[in-house]
């Protein structure tokens, strides 16, 4: 193998993955129903895919906050960053497990754990601080619940489908594997 591929192999790969990551963010600029957005399914992608953690933060949340200067910033961005950065951290934990089940089951908790965190932020910015407030909160918020989820299943199908196609058509795209020193 020569010294070229071993450098190269690993920007590609980046490239790749963070086009793809810019592509589904666009997305966001499309019309679509609200709450079916790529940002949880993209925080997740990165987090199972960049090996550099500070890669697996920075390179989504560069996307997210230029398409937020598009879309307007609001008074909940920073509980929405929040809930951006715990999926990243769901998606760290898909590393080297990027099947099906935990896949999915680490979308479903990201969808969750964003509805009742912006939501929580919601009834703390707009609703009475009463356990009604709170209920009429979450409950007017349910059907965007159903969207967000939606979204994030149809965009983690989309990034981590797509990441194994390309996978499986062009091998330089598979991330390198470090022998274990370990014995």
């Amino acid at each position: 193998m020569r010294e070229t591929d071993l450098v190269s192999k690993p920007l590609l790969r980046f490239v790749v993955l963070s086009g793809m990551i810019g592509l589904a963010v666009m997305a966001r600029l499309l019309p679509h129903p609200p709450n079916f957005a790529p940002i949880g399914a993209v925080a997740l992608f990165a987090g199972a895919v960049f090996a550099d953690r500070r890669v697996a933060f920075l390179v989504p949340f560069v996307s997210l906050i230029l398409s937020d200067l598009f879309l307007g910033i609001h008074e909940l961005l920073p509980v929405v960053y929040g809930c951006f950065a715990v999926n990243v951290l769901l998606g760290r934990f898909l590393r080297g497990r990027r099947t099906v089940l935990p896949t999915a089951a680490m979308t479903l908790l990201g969808s969750v754990q964003f509805f009742l965190i912006t939501n929580f932020g919601c009834w703390l910015l707009d609703y009475p601080h009463t356990w009604e407030g709170l209920t009429t909160c979450y409950l007017a918020a349910l059907p965007f619940f159903r969207n967000s989820v939606l979204g994030d299943l149809f965009f983690v199908g989309l990034l981590f489908g797509g990441l194994a196609l390309l996978e499986w058509g062009f091998p330089a795209l598979r991330e390198r594997v470090r022998p274990s020193t370990a014995v």
